[in-house]
């Protein structure tokens, strides 16, 4: 699906209904509440439960989060840029991330709102649980302080410059991404995989844009 329209105000009417259109909308903040506790207390649960390690813990832990990277960049590559065929499958897609490529500077949309939020980090939580039984409590939370890393990224990509230098090419790549070329550019929380499947820009021989770049940043 082609989203080619850079819309510097207002956001999408993703549903007619008011009430629905209230639940696709929050605030980073929200979603850091709902899932701290999970992220803190499933680790502390399973080491105590299950008599982990401090070495099992961490290295669990860290595996989770090294996991979601790469989910990252398949989810963004092969589901939210899906080439849609029917009329609803495009409406979907067009719910699930289009609407930000048309809307950028809408910052109540940058984070998974909290209701799909908790059903879809649940069947995840339990198809972990399937696979590696008690482990899920240490990969999972992992799992998840990765999702909330790469949605506050994904918010300081669109509100801000890069505080650091060697930040630089991870905010280009997605800026390239939104303006230039929606089917490169797919890692937000890194360029590993980017580099991998050789989806990276190249970003010596790509002009920065600073006009482009402005209409894509909120602040």
């Amino acid at each position: 699906m082609q989203f080619e329209k850079i819309h510097n105000k207002g956001q999408a009417q993703l549903f007619r209904n008011r009430y629905l259109e209230m639940l696709t909308k929050t605030h980073p903040l929200v979603i850091w509440g709902m899932y701290l506790p999970v992220i803190i207390g499933f680790p502390w649960y399973a080491k105590n439960k299950f008599e982990f390690g401090a070495v099992t813990v961490a290295a669990v832990f860290i595996a989770g989060m090294l996991f979601w990277s790469f989910f990252e960049y398949i989810m963004h590559r092969f589901i939210f840029h899906m080439i849609a065929e029917s009329e609803r499958a495009q409406k979907f897609i067009y719910i699930l991330h289009g609407n930000h490529h048309h809307y950028p500077r809408d910052r109540e949309r940058l984070f998974m709102p909290p209701v799909p939020s908790i059903i879809i980090s649940s069947v995840i939580f339990f198809a972990m649980y399937a696979l590696m039984r008690s482990y899920a409590f240490l990969f999972f939370p992992g799992f998840m302080l990765g999702y909330l890393m790469y949605g506050t990224m994904h918010y300081a990509i669109h509100a801000r410059n890069p505080p650091f230098k060697w930040m630089k090419p991870l905010w280009r790549n997605h800026h390239l991404h939104h303006y230039k070329n929606e089917h490169h550019g797919f890692g937000v929380s890194s360029t590993l995989w980017d580099h991998v499947f050789g989806t990276m820009f190249d970003l010596k021989n790509e002009k920065e844009d600073k006009e482009k770049v402005k209409e894509l940043m909120f602040k």
